[in-house]
């Protein structure tokens, strides 16, 4: 079936567009959930909601029943797709971390966020392995990687894996790339070794408590009972996210490396908790955001898509306030995951940003095609 079939109905991302509407007054969840159920019952009616489920449920098929296994995401990768070697690492706390690690060079550290995994990063793998080296793992729980039994998936959690992740592989003058939750785990990571950071590529992302109503609806949609049940259903965050945060159409053999992770019910949870910690991870994202002046003096190259249903101008022009040396670069025909919508732009960004902005000159070689 083609991809754009699929395509989610803009009901839900006009809900919670926050361009029509004032900020919050209240960080209680009651008040937004309030607000939320106000502005269904005059556009909609309470109708709408059913209309959203359907929309996260679509195009699935039979759910698979729930079995007992561990949390380990097991599938066969599409090497047509994905041509790199898997590695593997296990970190202190029982998670075993799958990788890829390409070229040679500097070092680009690729950090996904959900509901992806490394393999949204295979073009611009392809682009730059050929002037840095690359390393593009997967949380526990994404992917290839395995959590160990009692993990939460907290964001909190996932970054304290990502910093024994960089510490274990000794990585040194890394310059982190972030998108979507990547942002928060990324920045988390350079704060807790800041010596070990040169500078960032900054996609669609925040790092910071919640702020705008769009965001605190959508926590409180996707990561309460509307988004546990269509994940447990039909891995239904993530064809939601797939639908809604692209603006090209996947073929049906990319779409099919995003949902394997996720096959089974029981290794679906991470993917509404992410969303639930938009609300729930406030403590540590203070902390994150707290610690940005000892990250401040690194260049920072900031790609940015336009059409982002997620992050949008107020998160751009935050990020260039708390880095002064920055380069922005604009997708305009981007949406949330910029790695699929723009990797021709984003790597000859990189490419021209990285020698003027370090003073440095790239692993010269000439760069593998696709």
């Amino acid at each position: 079936m083609n991809r754009s079939a699929q395509k989610i109905s803009p009901i839900m991302i006009d809900v919670l567009s926050d361009r029509q509407r004032g900020e919050c007054q209240s960080g209680q969840r009651c008040v937004v959930l309030s607000s939320w159920l106000t502005v269904m019952k005059n556009r909609f009616r309470f109708t709408a909601m059913i209309a959203i489920v359907t929309a996260l449920l679509s195009g699935c098929t039979t759910a698979v029943s729930m079995s007992k296994a561990s949390n380990e995401p097991k599938f066969v990768v599409d090497r047509s797709l994905f041509p790199y070697t898997s590695q593997y690492l296990k970190l202190d706390n029982g998670a075993r971390i799958h990788y890829v690690d390409e070229g040679a060079g500097p070092v680009i550290l690729l950090l996904h966020g959900n509901p992806t995994w490394s393999f949204l990063y295979r073009h611009l793998i392809a682009k730059l392995k050929g002037e840095f080296r690359v390393i593009a793992p997967d949380y526990p729980g994404f992917g290839l990687s395995s959590a160990p039994r009692g993990y939460t998936f907290t964001a909190a959690e996932q970054a304290a894996s990502m910093a024994d992740f960089v510490e274990k592989m000794d990585l040194n003058d890394v310059n982190v790339m972030v998108q979507d939750w990547g942002g928060p785990i990324g920045f988390a990571i350079a704060e807790r070794y800041p010596d070990r950071i040169k500078g960032f590529i900054i996609g669609n992302t925040w790092a910071w408590p919640l702020e705008r109503t769009g965001h605190k609806v959508f926590s409180t949609l996707m990561g309460g009972w509307p988004g546990q049940f269509a994940a447990w259903c039909c891995n239904g965050v993530v064809r939601f996210f797939l639908s809604a945060g692209m603006e090209r159409n996947l073929t049906d053999a990319e779409f099919a490396m995003y949902l394997a992770p996720f096959e089974e019910p029981n290794t679906r949870a991470p993917t509404h908790i992410f969303p639930a910690q938009l609300w729930d991870a406030d403590e540590f994202l203070q902390k994150v955001y707290a610690g940005f002046p000892v990250l401040s003096d690194r260049p920072a190259l900031i790609v940015w898509g336009l059409e982002d249903f997620a992050f949008q101008e107020p998160e751009r022009t935050r990020f260039e306030a708390l880095f002064p040396n920055h380069q922005t670069v604009l997708l305009k025909s981007a949406g949330h995951f910029i790695q699929e919508d723009a990797p021709e732009e984003i790597s000859s960004a990189i490419l021209a940003w990285y020698p003027a902005a370090l003073g440095e000159t790239t692993h010269h070689r000439e760069p593998d095609h696709e």
